[in-house]
């Protein structure tokens, strides 16, 4: 029986049916991902740590003798004039108050003292007599002497013992002089504590600012009974500021005097700029907030952004630091999203003609967004990031929309 033309047609039609639910049935959807293109640029190498500002050259003014310092002039953040701005007053230390055992000593003493120079008074009395008494006697023998009544030896003798007459009067003056001084210190010990306003205004000691800057400290604001070397305040100059960062050792090796930091997060629109000074020989033991025990270096930095630039940055302040160990202006780069490991390796996919393409890749510098590509990829070329494990070599691709 021959088949009809209509019987063609709908043969046809169940053919294409059949042909296009196997098409739908191995279809492979895209894989959305998200892209970014290679392109060439300035590069940064960095270590980076948490610092902090401090004032180059301190000054600490302290009690130069015991005693009481009264209440602080000036404050904290007050300017002040080398040679000029009292900073400091300190009162001598007032006598102790005795207990009675030791007034009883200081009172024995003093009667004792006394004592001693009554008998050195009358001891000066004695020997100005003798010494009267031995002058009239040489007079005498000198007359004689000059009248041939009497010898020669009898004039030296008497010369002699006028002599040894003169050294004892001043001996006896000396006795009276120490016993007066021994009085006057037993006495000294008995003196109350003074209560009255002159000896505060007579006798303090008057300190004045050593150098023109601003009051960093007040340790001590209040009148306060204080020791000889007792710290009272600090000075320095806020315009004249440096950085101290704590780096791991391991950091802190590839650094050599003069390298560049950059200055974060301290507060100001723009970063700051500062080169490396100096760094500590030695080590020192820090606990992390993991637990782990680290070697860590201190490094002194010299900020030479000029101080206009860094308005309101202070003593004390926590800075953020960014320090170049290499850069470069034109330099190829990768995202560090885009690499994956393959054997001993780099790689990353690109996506060419809406398909994954896996591509090895050679690397060299990088820091903490992105990597140096020395082979591999040309600027322009697209890479996915974040591949995850749906996308393989050949796989078709769409870019994420945003948002």
């Amino acid at each position: 029986m021959a088949l009809q033309p209509r019987h063609y047609i709908i043969g046809l039609i169940g053919a294409g049916v059949a042909g296009g639910l196997a098409w739908l049935a191995f279809r492979t959807d895209p894989v959305p991902v998200d892209l970014a293109t290679i392109a060439r640029g300035p590069m940064l190498v960095t270590v980076n740590a948490e610092g902090e500002t401090r004032v180059k050259d301190v000054f600490e003014v302290a009690a130069p003798i015991a005693g009481t310092t009264r209440r602080a002039p000036v404050e904290v953040g007050d300017t002040v004039v080398a040679g000029e701005t009292v900073v400091a007053v300190v009162e001598p230390a007032a006598p102790a108050l005795l207990d009675t055992r030791s007034r009883e000593q200081a009172e024995a003493a003093v009667r004792e003292a006394r004592a001693a120079l009554t008998l050195a008074e009358a001891q000066l009395r004695q020997a100005e007599e003798e010494l009267h008494y031995a002058r009239t006697q040489h007079d005498r023998a000198r007359t004689l002497a000059d009248r041939g009544v009497t010898s020669q030896t009898a004039l030296e003798d008497a010369s002699q013992l006028l002599a040894i007459r003169l050294a004892a009067r001043e001996a006896a003056r000396s006795n009276v002089e120490m016993a007066t001084s021994a009085l006057a210190r037993a006495e000294a010990v008995l003196i109350p504590p003074t209560t009255g306003g002159t000896a505060r205004d007579s006798c303090c000691v008057t300190l004045r600012a050593p150098i023109t800057g601003t009051v960093l400290s007040v340790d001590i604001v209040s009148e306060t009974p204080v020791a000889a070397g007792t710290r009272l305040l600090s000075l320095g100059r806020t315009d004249d500021l440096e950085i101290v960062a704590d780096l791991l050792s391991a950091d802190a090796v590839g650094l050599s005097p003069g390298t560049r930091a950059i200055v974060d997060r301290w507060g100001g629109p723009d970063p700051l700029e500062a080169r490396l000074r100096s760094l500590d020989p030695s080590a020192h033991t820090k606990v992390s907030a993991l637990g782990i025990e680290e070697q860590r270096v201190d490094a002194v930095f010299d900020i030479t952004s000029p101080p206009e630039a860094r308005s309101g940055l202070g003593d004390g302040y926590a800075v953020y630091l960014r320090i170049v160990t290499w850069q470069g202006a034109e330099v190829m780069q990768v995202p560090l999203s885009a690499l994956f490991r393959q054997g001993d390796g780099w790689a990353v996919f690109r996506a060419v003609d809406g398909r994954a393409r896996l591509s090895p890749v050679a690397l060299g510098h990088r820091n903490g967004t992105a990597a140096e590509v020395t082979e591999g990829l040309s600027p322009g070329d697209r890479v996915i990031l974040h591949p995850s494990d749906a996308v393989t070599d050949g796989m078709p691709v769409e870019e994420r929309m945003a948002g």
